[in-house]
């Protein structure tokens, strides 16, 4: 038997959709939607539950046609892409080589590119500063300015935001949909560049 793998509540956008396993975040900095399942890997304790854990009578494992796991305003995957793409071939005609993340509103991830000879880690940066950039309403540069003429703004910091230049809100009809960001550029001040690279994927 086949188990697909969700948190019991997922609340997206307002909207709760019930899955079958408890799947939990890896702690306070882990980036949204990264959720760990409760089996397969190793617990902190070093035992490893190579089975899932026996579900309630009458537990709805998802099937095709159910209804969609997440409802959150977002781009199109399409959409997204070409965000993305566009965001990433802007930066390499400057000539460097970086990451790039488009997130829905709920700051999950639509579309992760990274350059070739980029490094990894540069997506998930990006992410970190994609979800400033939907927390503040603006981007994530003029966030962190901000937080600079105002320390009371600081409430609406979580441990898994990266609070610096590189990530855009996109928006659609009036409201925002999710965010495009950027990370692994140079330059001064630190994160403009990203900035610059990720509003070129806005202009499509």
């Amino acid at each position: 038997m086949k188990y697909a793998l969700g948190a019991v509540a997922l609340l997206i956008a307002g909207a709760a959709v019930a899955m079958p396993f408890h799947e939990i975040p890896a702690g306070p900095r882990a980036l949204p939607g990264d959720r760990l399942p409760p089996f397969a890997m190793l617990t902190d304790g070093g035992e490893l539950p190579l089975d899932p854990p026996p579900l309630p009578p009458g537990t709805h494992l998802p099937a095709p046609g159910d209804p969609p796991e997440s409802t959150a305003p977002a781009p199109g995957l399409k959409q997204a892409t070409r965000m993305a793409q566009a965001a990433l071939d802007d930066c390499a005609r400057r000539g460097f080589r970086v990451g790039v993340a488009v997130v829905d509103s709920a700051g999950e991830a639509r579309a992760l590119l990274t350059a070739d000879g980029a490094d990894g880690s540069h997506v998930f940066v990006a992410m970190r500063k994609a979800a400033v950039a939907l927390a503040f309403g603006q981007t994530s540069g003029e966030a962190h300015e901000a937080l600079r003429r105002n320390p009371v703004l600081k409430a609406k910091v979580t441990p898994a935001m990266f609070v610096e230049g590189g990530a855009v809100p996109i928006r659609a009809d009036g409201r925002i949909i999710g965010a495009i960001a950027v990370s692994g550029a140079a330059g001064i001040p630190v994160g403009h560049q990203d900035e610059v690279c990720a509003a070129a994927g806005l202009k499509l």
